[in-house]
């Protein structure tokens, strides 16, 4: 593969849809990106747009990052949730009407890929890491290589935390995504009758002050999700738990006024440093590797080595 050579690396979130041209060494060159389509044909059409507004002569392949439970061997969207893409052959039709190899796998393996090549999991063998957007994602390392089970893995948003709790679009009650991700935040804020889009960093500065409303808000949001990094901890024995996604920064610094209780569970617990790009970056990276060889193979495990983008 020329150093020269880039990729597109496509994030679909709960609420966004992103992409960007990414060069060898893991930096954005260009970015694009809309609100989501919850139509599954309409999203795809939506990708294949924003594939065509960034491609170069020097763009080689293209990842997707996709939301829910994904066989990145097969390339098969098994479920999703906000968005279900299981059953549309993403991989296939946008490689189809690109020309362009495609490889997929879970969004949030993309965004952990993204994090070990040049954010904070950086020379880390065995991390765990939460994303924590409109829903809660997650990923796992072990020994430098993405933990699959029998295709997908990882699905650390569906650790339950109450037993009888809400419903999750997983079909069971009280899973972390359900207490503690944007989505629920913004539901314990109403709730609380605090002022719509109250920031977790306000309510943290609230509950500081002695706001019941905002200790509430805290309370309700971050206990759960130690709960959950506990668990994950317990399991995975990681090196780091990172926090990633659009409030993982935020739960970051909400974690610190409730630490782990247990020795057992003293693990380091840190904000991934690359936000709503690692899903973008770590795509990308994922889609140069694996051009590497004939298109297409199973998605490689083996994470890659590079450089820090200047």
């Amino acid at each position: 593969m020329p150093e020269t050579s880039t990729a597109i690396g496509i994030d679909i979130g709960g609420t966004n849809l992103r992409a960007a041209r990414v060069s060898s060494v893991g930096g954005i060159l260009e970015r694009v990106s809309e609100r989501i389509d919850r139509d599954a044909d309409g999203a795809v059409r939506r990708i294949v747009e924003l594939v065509r507004q960034l491609d170069r002569p020097d763009v080689t392949a293209i990842g997707i990052g996709v939301p829910g439970r994904v066989d990145a061997r097969r390339r098969a969207v098994l479920s999703g949730g906000y968005l279900n893409l299981a059953g549309t052959a993403l991989a296939e039709r946008v490689e189809r009407i690109t020309g362009k190899p495609v490889v997929i796998d879970n969004d949030c393996n993309m965004a952990l890929v993204a994090e070990i090549a040049v954010g904070a999991g950086r020379g880390r063998e065995n991390v765990v890491m939460f994303t924590i957007g409109t829903g809660i994602g997650g990923a796992i390392v072990q020994e430098g290589q993405i933990v699959r089970g029998r295709g997908t893995a990882g699905q650390l948003g569906h650790i339950t935390v109450d037993v009888n709790g809400a419903p999750c679009v997983c079909g069971r009650r009280g899973c972390v995504e359900t207490t503690s991700s944007g989505m629920a935040l913004a539901r314990h804020v109403a709730e609380a009758g605090l002022p719509a889009g109250t920031a977790i960093d306000d309510i943290v500065r609230r509950a500081g002050r002695g706001d019941a409303a905002a200790r509430r808000v805290l309370d309700l949001w971050v206990r759960p999700l130690r709960a959950a990094i506990d668990s994950a901890s317990a399991a995975f024995d990681p090196d780091v738990v990172l926090l990633g996604g659009g409030l993982g920064k935020a739960a970051w610094r909400a974690l610190r006024k409730v630490p782990a209780l247990a020795p057992w569970y003293q693990y380091p617990v840190e904000a991934a440093e690359l936000g709503d790009d690692a899903g973008m970056i770590g795509a990308a990276v994922c889609a140069l590797i694996e051009h590497r060889t004939v298109m297409p193979p199973p998605v490689a495990a083996e994470l890659p080595v590079l450089e820090r983008p200047a």
